[in-house]
């Protein structure tokens, strides 16, 4: 129950080349409190609920709770969210023996493309793919939970 990810600014189209699977996400937060986060997202046809826990100091670590609920209930639910949520495209794609899962996302923060390698060990090594650039990690303005409030579009 522990995520351990790092996250990145994208500096070029080349990871759609290397993607093999993209899905339409929509998400609002019933929570952005920073102890607690709670999500609720529509998949492709899949709802999801979600529940984070503050980051670690570097932002690479913190507790993630997720469980698949009804389609139904998920819209219903995002109808409760606050003001604000997110639209985007999460592209998969592999780089040695890493999925990265990048989110181009679309209104207010239309022109972000982030992406996001889940790792079993903070000190775990990976390879840079060339479309990756800058790292945000832990940078909280980057969580999709303040995009939702402060978009991409106002910084």
């Amino acid at each position: 129950m522990i995520e351990i990810e790092r996250k990145f600014l994208v500096v070029s189209d080349e990871y759609k080349a290397q993607a093999y699977k993209s899905t339409r996400i929509t998400q609002g937060f019933l929570s952005t409190d920073p102890e607690r986060t709670v999500r609720v997202r529509i998949k492709g046809t899949q709802g999801v609920l979600t529940i984070k826990g503050k980051s670690n100091t570097s932002g690479t670590s913190r507790f993630e709770w997720e469980k698949e609920i009804d389609l139904e209930e998920a819209k219903a639910l995002l109808k409760l969210c606050k003001k604000g949520g997110i639209d985007k495209i999460r592209y998969e794609a592999k780089s040695n023996a890493h999925t990265y899962e990048i989110d181009e996302f679309f209104g207010d923060n239309n022109g972000l493309v982030v992406a996001e390698i889940e790792l079993n060990s903070e000190e775990e090594a990976f390879e840079k793919p060339s479309w990756l650039g800058a790292e945000v990690t832990g940078e909280v303005k980057y969580y999709n939970s303040q995009l939702s409030t402060t978009p991409f579009c106002k910084w």
